[in-house]
């Protein structure tokens, strides 16, 4: 294949990033998160959310997840998030593997959203009972699993609901700053002042390598947090290069200037395929009606891709990464606009 639209996760390292762990690999250092850079992250972060915080770097996005939950939510508990989002669809039973049995309850939502009468459904569906699941925490994913993202009033609005009922709010922010960038708001309008108690906080699909955090808003909710992240097998010993990382992300802006870029990049090919969209294009994913013989005859000319939807849908999901080549758009874009072929 010669252009590659499959994930972000094929993107490679910004030069932020690599500076970051050139630096900081030098000499000794403590381990184990005593180190210089490790010590740092609740101030950076602090700094950029507008608050005081508590973050734990993890290695993936699943880690960040499925620890989080588990610090919200007890066995007998149970997780309202959106049918398609990563936590049911892709991530092999690891929230209910970490939580100790919670169950998760997947719930439709349009454009991949769950709403506050969503919640309320699934609240007034599963009543308290010593017989039932306990419903204990909401996860949400911004920018979602169809790409598109939540406003600052509808997320301040669920989280409203489910503070009142007395879940916590996590957020799945492995697109985060693609979100924020699309939103053009400060970190905190989508966080902590919306109502999120603690986000997974992703760098990895955005420049960074095999670096995540979990950061607590209400840091309350840390309570055994760091034994459950050391049962886990994520307290890195060597973790200054996942914080070295971290820090560069957010210090040097390349967070946002890599999302921005993405984004405008993921815009032109929306408009090239706007009569094929599924959804609409908020972030740096592009959800295409594409149909079988038009994803062949695009792969034939070198587009990598995924396929989307059930088997036979002729659906496919185009990622644009931050540093996406503008010739490889421009390409794509020329293949969904050409004129109806047999094969296109």
């Amino acid at each position: 294949m010669k252009y590659w639209f499959k994930s972000d996760n094929t993107s490679a390292a910004c030069p932020e990033v690599m500076d970051a762990l050139l630096r900081a690999n030098q000499g000794h250092a403590a381990a184990y998160g005593d180190d210089e850079w490790s010590q740092r992250l609740d101030g950076v972060f602090a700094d950029f959310f507008g608050r005081s915080v508590r973050v734990f770097p993890v290695s993936t996005g699943t880690a960040a997840n499925t620890t989080a939950l588990a610090a919200l939510t007890p066995p007998y508990g149970a997780i309202v998030t959106h049918e398609y989002s990563h936590i049911v669809r892709d991530e092999c039973g690891a929230p209910e593997f970490m939580t100790g049995g919670a169950r998760l309850l997947p719930m439709p939502g349009t454009n991949g959203r769950l709403t506050r009468a969503l919640l309320e459904r699934a609240l007034a569906d599963n009543p308290t009972s010593v017989h039932t699941v306990q419903p204990a925490a909401v996860s949400i994913t911004q920018a979602t699993e169809f790409g598109t993202v939540y406003r600052p009033d509808g997320l301040a609005d669920l989280a409203a609901c489910a503070h009142a009922r007395g879940l916590h709010v996590h957020m799945d922010g492995a697109r985060f700053a693609n979100a924020v960038a699309t939103l053009g708001c400060h970190p905190g309008d989508v966080t902590w002042r919306a109502g999120v108690d603690v986000l997974s906080f992703g760098a990895t699909k955005n420049g960074a390598i095999a670096a995540e955090a979990v950061v607590f808003f209400d840091t309350d909710l840390v309570r055994d947090y760091e034994f459950r992240r050391k049962r886990a097998g994520h307290l890195l010993s060597k973790m200054r290069y996942v914080s070295a990382q971290l820090l560069a992300y957010v210090e040097t802006g390349a967070w946002l200037r890599n999302a921005r870029a993405a984004n405008a990049l993921a815009q032109r090919i929306g408009e090239a395929g706007s009569a094929r969209l599924l959804y609409p294009v908020e972030a740096n994913e592009i959800f295409l009606k594409l149909g079988d013989n038009a994803i062949a005859a695009l792969r034939a000319q070198g587009f990598a891709f995924y396929d989307w939807g059930a088997t036979g849908s002729g659906e496919a999901r185009i990622v644009v990464s931050w540093n996406q080549s503008e010739a490889d758009v421009e390409a794509l874009c020329a293949a969904l606009a050409a004129p109806p072929t047999e094969s296109l």
